[in-house]
């Protein structure tokens, strides 16, 4: 037998769990980022000399998925 302590645990945890649910199907979908744009601003960074052009080289050819 349940107590009433338990009881109330087990519904709050409930409502929780549909709350969460909720909200998590309310947020849009992640907004899908350009490759395009990315391989710029890691052309910027080169430029820069923040990445070497074997880095560079190596997160365009990611982002084109080659």
């Amino acid at each position: 037998m349940f107590s009433a302590r338990r009881l109330m645990r087990r519904r709050a945890a409930r409502a929780a769990a549909q709350r969460d649910r909720a909200r998590d199907q309310s947020r849009p979908p992640a907004a899908a980022v350009d490759p395009l744009e990315q391989i710029k601003e890691l052309a910027e960074l080169r430029e820069q000399g923040i990445l070497t052009e074997e880095e560079f080289a190596a997160e365009k050819k990611r982002l084109l998925g080659d």
